[in-house]
């Protein structure tokens, strides 16, 4: 397959621009954060895990969106879900936390945005809010439109990338001042978001007929290709392109299938994470908080 793929060119299988932003990124965080961290009013620069976080966090980003598994996302459902769930689902935690506390301080306390952050991530809201577009998301109609220009493909994207970090916050803020949920209520959130998740991953994989244009029609599929390949090159090629069956090897309802499941068990396993990190984080507070036992030496009565 991977010969195959070459007929793209370089810049549809290794996007350099998104490469360029990307390191322009890492390079802000490191200034920001680091030797000028006193100008933009910050107090501790970011421990080791905080900048190892954020840097495999954009590493991410660009293997599940400027390597080739995107231009694969334009060709299998399956990896393309991979993509999504990597980027939505597990992105958004290492960011969150491989930012230092001070900027998350001055993103509460920002006039408009904090206003508006402070309002969505709470918890009904947010839930509803996340899994509510990453419903619609993959309503057909919606999924195709999203497929058919660079516009609507980046916007939507940034979209549910914008509502995971809105997601998680309420779960993971690292400001004490807004982490207003208890331990056991963390729980109950992470519960209900898995649930609510769950009927956009069972329409997909319980559907008797493919559900996406872009991965079962050719001139969708087509369309779709030319969000990530230069439109010379696929002028070039088009002739000789019949469908994604050239470079899949399962069939466009397998392929689907396999796409639902494994978003299902992505998610799960990334939610079964945080559930854990969070019960030993409770378990290991709720541990300091019990009395010492009498030392051998005290209360002892003299004759």
């Amino acid at each position: 397959m991977w010969l195959e793929l070459q007929i793209f060119g370089f810049r549809a299988l290794w996007s350099p621009y998104l490469m360029l932003f990307l390191i322009i990124l890492a390079l802000i965080y490191y200034f920001v954060t680091g030797p000028y961290h006193e100008r933009f009013g910050g107090d501790t620069k970011p421990t080791t895990s905080q900048q190892f976080s954020f840097y495999l966090g954009l590493v991410l980003i660009y293997i599940t969106k400027g390597s080739p598994i995107d231009l694969l996302s334009h060709i299998m459902l399956l990896t393309h879900m991979i993509q999504m769930a990597v980027f939505i689902i597990f992105v958004p935690i290492l960011i969150i936390k491989g930012l230092p506390t001070w900027i998350w301080k001055k993103v509460y306390e920002a006039n408009i945005i904090g206003n508006i952050i402070q309002f969505l991530t709470r918890p009904i809201i947010s839930m509803l809010f996340f899994n509510g577009l990453f419903s619609i998301y993959h309503i057909p109609i919606v999924f195709n439109f999203s497929k058919s220009t660079p516009v609507a493909h980046t916007l939507i994207h940034l979209i549910l990338f914008f509502a995971a970090f809105i997601m998680w916050l309420p779960l993971l803020n690292p400001v004490k001042k807004y982490d207003h949920l208890k331990p056991l209520l963390k729980i109950g959130y992470i519960f209900a978001n898995s649930v609510l998740i769950t009927p956009a991953c069972a329409l997909i994989i319980f559907a008797s007929s493919p559900l996406y244009a872009a991965y079962s029609s050719e001139g969708a599929w087509l369309t779709a290709l030319s969000l990530c390949v230069p439109t010379d090159v696929l002028n070039g090629i088009s002739s000789s392109l019949s469908g994604p069956e050239m470079f899949s090897p399962l069939s466009t309802m397998i392929d689907q299938q396999f796409g639902g499941i494994i978003m299902k068990v992505i998610q799960e396993i990334v939610y079964g994470s945080v559930l854990v990190s969070i019960l030993l984080n409770w378990f290991k507070s709720e541990g300091t908080k019990i009395d010492p036992l009498p030392s051998n030496n005290s209360s002892i009565e003299t004759h």
